[in-house]
């Protein structure tokens, strides 16, 4: 792995580098953070938030570098995805210090140095966080990035400075912070913890040491013991200490708004409750707060633009589902990724819990995440439909069953039409392991593929396309190339019958909503292949006109 060049840029391979690194590390950190959470709410997800925040953008910069994405569509595509995967007061705010330093990254000069880069960007970034904040409280994650940025900026002003002489003093200047935020926060002291969310912060700055020097920074010290939840409050500490007559929800939502009724909203909000951060822009924010006047706090919203996913937490509810046990749980769900109207149809009437998702709005670790959890069974299955989101789905997973005691399965479906195929032999009857054999066995021998239209200039294995050329797709590859969707659609049949069949499951798109097409392929399946069955469903999936499979 190379280091950045001391001009020119921050390389995109060292972006990727960083997300994975810290991903995985706060992954590893999350239950520890959990267990510090006793600001501003004692409600253990501190951690959980600030690694879902950052595995969503994660999973984002990696599916735009592997679609060939050049470093500034990823830089964006990492902001943005930071907002919207954004979960809990402190995800929200790492998510602005996120956007700010990649924001900065991605505006620097080829003649500037990456020390002085990186160091204005963790500059950027505190300054960020405390704007966002309604009121901002020391001792906190924003005190942490305050110290990192300041030890970033004496590092960079130094001779000969490089990028990653600057994130060592930043971690540092960190993880010194970090132990102080006992003196800055009586709460912190009294429950004998160090701040979680600057904790956090630690852990992604250590990360970007980590990748830059290949050195892993020494432990921090996190306090002299963890916190149960839920946490005795026995006092109010002022204007910012907890109490409990504190609010009792967690409203959060996505805004579409201008620029100009931001502050109006901020100062609705902030008579409201408190733990108020707003964060975005150009037309799209990511708004929390802590309310007891849920409506007031979503009309704020309608008043201001359109919010939509919208989330509502009662703090009691969360401690109390965060304690459920396998006692609690009961029965076996199946969590199904739905591409379209129709399939989350299908999905639903076949008893599956259904997450939004397909090309272009893959649903985050987060969105799993409650679904898993959300759905009150013991045992849950996850069928993903998509290779994409596998990887958000086995997160999801080891991180429901590390925080209850729910058994969860991931069956690396590729496909809808596999998920489909999985669900119509789900047995809850049938002992959980035996169940998943069987879905998984199903899945495996279901020979899947697509028609769909180019949308840009290149080779494929069937040859050279252009855009609004029709393409056939097995297994995920680009096999036929032609100008005509009937045609190119039998053909993809043809060759999944090659190897035999007895049922052909035809589902089609959005771009097929009168299933003409569906009904051609079908007619010409009764012609050419008598002894198949064949099954047509209305799908409503984006992009791509027909699924297909054969089993």
């Amino acid at each position: 792995m190379r280091a950045p060049r001391d001009g020119g840029g921050i390389e995109l391979e060292v972006v990727l580098r960083f997300v994975d690194v810290a991903t995985d590390a706060l992954a590893d950190a999350r239950e520890e953070i959990d267990a510090l959470n006793v600001y501003p709410v004692p409600d253990g997800d501190t951690g959980t938030n600030m690694f879902l925040t950052i595995s969503a953008a994660r999973d984002a910069v990696r599916e735009l570098a592997a679609a060939g994405g050049d470093r500034s569509s990823v830089l964006a595509g990492f902001a943005r995805a930071a907002l919207l995967g954004a979960r809990g007061n402190s995800g929200v705010i790492l998510s602005e210090m996120l956007r700010a330093v990649v924001r900065r990254v991605d505006e620097a000069g080829a003649e500037e140095r990456n020390a002085a880069v990186m160091a204005d960007a963790l500059r950027l970034a505190s300054e960020a966080a405390y704007a966002a904040v309604g009121t901002p409280v020391e001792g906190t994650m924003l005190t942490v990035c305050r110290e990192a940025a300041a030890a970033a900026t004496e590092r960079a002003g130094r001779e000969g400075a490089r990028a990653r002489d600057v994130f060592e003093a930043a971690a540092a200047g960190a993880r010194a912070a970090l132990l102080r935020t006992p003196d800055q926060l009586p709460l912190l002291k009294e429950a004998g913890v160090v701040d979680a969310g600057g904790r956090g912060l630690t852990v992604i700055l250590d990360a970007a040491e980590t990748v830059l020097t290949g050195r892993r920074p020494a432990p921090v010290g996190r306090g002299t013991h963890t916190i149960p939840i839920p946490q005795p409050l026995s006092h109010a500490d002022g204007e910012h200490g907890l109490s409990p007559d504190g609010p009792s929800y967690e409203v959060m939502y996505l805004l579409d708004a201008g620029d100009d009724v931001i502050a109006g909203l901020r100062a609705r909000l902030a008579a409201l409750g408190d733990s108020l951060v707003v964060v975005g822009g150009n037309g799209l924010w990511n708004v929390h707060v802590h309310v007891d006047d849920v409506g007031a706090a979503i009309e704020a919203g309608i008043e201001a633009g359109r919010p939509h996913r919208v989330r509502v937490t009662h703090f009691a509810e969360q401690v109390a589902a965060a304690a459920l046990g396998a006692a609690d749980r009961e029965g076996r769900r199946v969590v199904a990724v739905s591409a379209g109207p129709g399939l989350t149809r299908l999905f639903t009437e076949a008893g599956a819990v259904v997450v939004e998702g397909g090309p272009g709005r893959r649903p985050s670790t987060g969105q799993l995440l409650e679904a898993i959890t959300g759905c009150g069974a013991s045992e849950v299955v996850v069928l993903p439909n998509d290779n994409d989101s596998v990887r958000a789905a086995e997160v999801a997973a080891r991180t429901a069953e590390s925080d209850t005691d729910v058994r969860v399965a991931v069956i690396p479906t590729q496909a809808q039409v596999q998920g489909l195929a999985a669900l119509a032999v789900h047995e809850p009857g049938r002992s959980f392991d035996q169940d998943v054999l069987e879905m998984t066995a199903t899945a495996r021998h279901t020979r899947q593929g697509a028609v769909t239209i180019a949308a840009r200039q290149a080779m494929t294995m069937a040859g050279p396309c252009e855009p609004g050329d029709v393409l056939g797709v097995l297994g995920g590859d680009f096999v036929v190339v032609g100008d005509d969707l009937l045609a190119v659609g039998t053909a993809v049949l043809d060759r999944l019958l090659g190897g035999g069949g007895e049922l052909a499951t035809i589902v089609s798109g959005a771009d097929d909503a009168d299933g003409a097409l569906a009904a051609a392929c079908a007619a010409w399946l009764e012609e050419h292949h008598p002894l198949v069955d064949v099954v047509v469903y209305d799908g409503g999936q984006e992009r791509y006109p027909l699924l297909v499979a054969v089993e």
